[in-house]
């Protein structure tokens, strides 16, 4: 970070921004300031590095204090633990968050000698039992989560406010039990917010050179912006968000070039627009493809995750089932049929269906087809021909877009559809089983077998034939959901007729042929061959799959969780997560943030929003109350800072899938960065200027500083204090040490904090 003064300044201060009016001198002021001397610079240079050296020291002191404790698997360090060990072993897994941090853990494990054996199975489970080198582990994610803390405080020295009100920011930050609780642990989250802060720092330098555009240093600060960026998102979906920040900068910043008062071309907008479509678009792009790059380059053997995938991506992973078990399906064999996504074999039996089920609706009273989780011989079911077949060879084998029929082997039916509405969805088709006798229903049990991305004669294959049975009469396909159906079907799974044919949730599997004598050259077929060699597959098409399940994988997480939050609550450190805890001793960690810090960061926020709106109504009026170098400050580097923060925040609202505390943590990043600007703000209401540099044509002014003053010393120094003694106050919840009941009761600040080992007799400060 650049805290030096420079010798050659701009007269202007624009900071990146959302909502910014012109390129206008906005650091006149209406009462000029003198300038500082030199001397004065370089004691505020040597204040500045000091000050951001002793922020990062105590940064790593609270971070790394008791980092061995617990010497167990602690919350989400069972997923991003195993994936660790993943690595180490090369072996396929599927997550639905980009790789570089999970690469990152794993990077650090092979350092501290880890050999990926232990397997993070529960919460609780031993580390130093099984010799697992874990302090190694959580120290690499302290130290990121450490480093954050230096760039929150450039950010801010950088956005042209004083040592005090930067050191506040950073101090949000440093002694947050939140942030601390998670990036001491094998998380994602510290790499995550460690780029999200380097991402919004090197846009702030890169606005700063706009004056000396395509210059060496525009040029890269915005590869830099563009780098971060890239690795931000590659840590975790909801980078995509820290994109949308910059993005909604940029293109302000676009459209007041394009002002034709700037005076500039139309060709020099088009080198603007797409220099930084390169920088932060198309670099960002293979950046970030290039983690998934690596990721499938170390994962070449198969593993846990290999199921998720397609054949087509399976067939790529050395020892992969399909590769050492995957056999032709002739007519006549017998075998069990699988759904992709729930896994679950499709079964029959000799139940019926109600008569009339519980919302008046009349069934078909037919047997009943459902879904099965366990291996059974009810899911047994028999492919029959639609047409001449060979008595042998190979033209018995089944291929793509076959005609066929499925015979349930126990009750000797065909699988039939028709159009009755399913049990418990109306708007689908009841399927169950017909006898074959019965000739009237025989275009009702004919069947397209469609595989899955397959070429003309390919044949269908056990495990690796992913395909769709498509009915011919009326064109929907066999399709099963998660729920249940009632106590009349054992609660078994549905299967209906989808009339989206297409839907990826359609497509099912053969998952093995059952020997029953009456397959043709059973034995023979059934006997070890080498396995096949490895395929090789496309990059991209293999990134573009991945990139669709984590997608899809990410919106299903909606099952409940007895920790999850609301946005609402988040704001204000409504609830909290248990991460751990040890009967012995009464201790427990529990993932919250410093109260105090956070509800000042909500004030602050709510602040800037009426500040803004009062200074609006007033400008119609003609007064103007706050002057204007401090008030385009406010507008566009708050503004900046705030947008950021509701990128962060609000989009949350949108999704249906389990949503927690630390999901909050980008953006209340982002909100100690307002918190810091609007302390200012009503502090001192004065900014450092200009923090430009100085191009080829802009008018040189003498630096001026803003300070401050004693009693903004006092009133900064005072929120620190009780800061820290909130941080402290709860440090025992976040290094998980030993505490009585009613030391735990003390420490429920609000009575929506679910703690454990609570005394009977609680009292929390809220009620």
């Amino acid at each position: 970070m650049s805290l030096a003064p420079r010798k050659r300044r701009t007269d202007r201060n624009e900071s990146p921004s959302l909502p910014v009016r012109s390129y206008s001198d906005d650091d006149k002021q209406r009462t000029p300031k003198p300038p500082l001397s030199a001397p004065s610079l370089r004691n505020e240079y040597i204040i500045s590095w000091s000050t951001a050296t002793a922020l990062t020291i105590a940064a790593c002191i609270v971070r790394f204090w008791r980092i061995a404790h617990p010497d167990q698997v602690v919350f989400d360090e069972v997923h991003f633990g195993s994936f660790a060990a993943q690595y180490i072993k090369r072996e396929y897994y599927f997550d639905v968050h980009p790789p570089l941090a999970k690469m990152l853990n794993g990077l650090a494990a092979w350092l501290v000698g880890f050999d990926g054996n232990f397997g993070f199975d529960q919460i609780g489970d031993s580390y130093t039992d099984a010799g697992v080198p874990y302090v190694g582990m959580r120290n690499f994610c302290a130290i990121l989560g450490s480093l954050t803390i230096p760039v929150v405080y450039a950010i801010m020295r950088e956005s042209g406010y004083p040592v005090g009100i930067a050191a506040f920011s950073a101090a949000l930050i440093l002694f947050d039990n939140g942030h601390i609780t998670q990036t001491r642990l094998i998380l994602l989250d510290a790499a995550l917010v460690l780029f999200m802060a380097l991402s919004l720092f090197c846009y702030i330098k890169f606005h700063q050179y706009r004056y000396q555009e395509f210059s060496r240093a525009w040029w890269g600060w915005l590869l830099a912006t563009g780098f971060w960026l890239a690795c931000t998102l590659g840590c975790k979906m909801v980078g995509l968000f820290t994109f949308v920040t910059v993005g909604a900068a940029v293109l302000w910043d676009l459209w007041e070039i394009l002002d034709i008062k700037k005076g500039h071309s139309m060709s020099y907008w088009t080198k603007h627009f797409f220099y930084r479509a390169i920088g932060l678009i198309i670099v960002p792009f293979f950046i970030y493809l290039s983690f998934f790059w690596v990721h499938f380059k170390i994962l070449k053997f198969s593993g846990p995750g290999d199921t998720f995938m397609s054949p087509a991506f399976q067939e790529t992973l050395q020892g992969n089932e399909l590769l050492m078990n995957a056999q032709e399906i002739r007519y006549y064999d017998t075998i069990t049929v699988r759904h992709k996504d729930t896994k679950q074999y499709l079964h029959s039996h000799d139940e019926r269906y109600p008569l009339r089920y519980d919302d008046g609706r009349i069934s078909s009273q037919g047997q009943q087809v459902t879904c099965y989780p366990h291996n059974d011989t009810n899911n047994h079911w028999q492919v029959i021909p639609t047409k001449e077949i060979p008595e042998s060879g190979r033209g018995r084998i089944v291929r793509h877009n076959d005609v066929i029929q499925l015979k349930h082997v126990n009750t000797q039916s065909l699988l039939l559809t028709h159009d009755v509405a399913s049990p418990l969805m109306p708007t689908n088709q009841e399927f169950t089983t017909v006898s074959p006798d019965n000739e009237e229903r025989r275009n009702d049990t004919l069947f397209k077998m469609v595989l899955n991305d397959a070429h003309d004669g390919e044949a269908w294959k056990t495990l690796s034939g992913h395909f769709r049975l498509i009915h011919i009469p009326t064109k929907v396909a066999l399709w099963t959901h998660p729920k249940a159906l009632p106590e009349w079907a054992f609660g078994q799974q549905e299967v209906n007729g989808n009339k989206d044919s297409t839907a990826r949730s359609t497509l099912w599997f053969a998952n093995d042929i059952v020997e029953d004598g009456q397959g043709f050259d059973f034995k023979n077929r059934t006997v070890q061959v080498e396995p096949k060699a490895v395929k090789k597959r496309a990059f991209i098409k293999k990134w573009f799959e991945l990139q669709v399940l984590m997608l899809q994988h990410n919106a299903g997480l909606t099952s409940t969780h007895p920790y999850q939050s609301t946005p609402i609550e988040w704001p204000f450190c409504l609830s909290g997560i248990s991460f751990w805890t040890r009967n012995e001793g009464q201790q427990q960690i529990y993932m919250v943030g410093n109260l105090l810090g956070w509800w000042v960061c909500a004030v602050t926020v709510s602040v800037y929003v009426g500040v803004v709106a009062a200074d609006m109504l007033a400008r119609r009026r003609g007064i103007h109350p706050i002057e204007d170098g401090v008030r385009n400050r406010l507008y566009r580097n708050t503004g900046f800072f705030l947008g950021a923060w509701a990128f962060h925040y609000f989009p949350f609202y949108l999704m249906s899938r389990q949503r927690f505390l630390h999901h909050y943590l980008p953006a209340h990043l982002a909100s100690v960065l307002v918190a810091g600007s609007v302390m200012n703000f009503i502090l001192i209401e004065a900014v450092n200027y200009p923090i430009s540099i100085a191009g080829p044509t802009t008018r040189l002014r003498p630096a001026v500083r803003a300070k401050l003053n004693k009693p903004a010393k006092m009133v900064i120094a005072g929120l620190l204090v009780l800061v820290i003694g909130v941080y402290l106050f709860l440090s025992p919840l976040t290094y998980g040490q030993s505490m009585t009941g009613e030391e735990v009761n003390r420490r429920k600040l609000l009575s929506t904090w679910s703690l454990h080992f609570e005394a009977k007799k609680t009292h929390s400060l809220d009620e």
